[in-house]
């Protein structure tokens, strides 16, 4: 097993791959608890029995969940060092083009996916996997929605 770290490009088996994860959380309409504040019981609680849509942080949320500025940087160096050629893609959530595709609505831009669109928009690549949005779908012969299942690349 191999972590594939954001923004960074890896030859295995003579396929080059480019990676980038992260994802702003979509199920986070109530907000982000801390566990520290005082009525944290309580907000938990009272959350948890409407049904809320929330996360506790750093436990079920980090701040980290978005690439930083350095990782972008990193990853656009890592793009330009292959001339934005590589053969698979592999990253946490969609570009924006095809964020609207999967959303009908339901899902915003961000910085992330707009920097995946830009990638798109530039790159040479033949398959592009993804997560995040909870589907096994295929959306059309490049792009590949993965959730519950694992395929072979090499």
């Amino acid at each position: 097993m191999i972590h594939l770290m954001r923004g960074q490009v890896f030859d295995l088996q003579g396929y080059f791959f480019f990676t980038m994860g992260g994802a702003r959380s979509h199920d986070i309409e109530d907000g982000v608890l801390n566990p520290k504040a005082p009525d944290f019981e309580e907000q938990y609680w009272t959350l948890r029995r409407m049904g809320g849509r929330f996360r506790v942080n750093h436990q079920s949320w980090w701040k980290q969940e978005l690439p930083s500025k350095t990782e972008y940087e990193e990853a656009r160096h890592s793009l330009e060092g292959i001339h934005y050629e590589m053969d698979y893609v592999i990253t946490h959530c969609a570009p924006s083009s095809i964020v609207d595709i999967l959303g009908n609505g339901g899902y915003v831009h961000d910085h992330l996916t707009d920097f995946l669109e830009e990638v798109k928009e530039r790159a040479k690549f033949h398959y592009w996997l993804f997560g995040h949005y909870h589907d096994n779908k295929i959306i059309d012969d490049r792009f590949v929605l993965l959730w519950e299942q694992m395929v072979q690349v090499v």
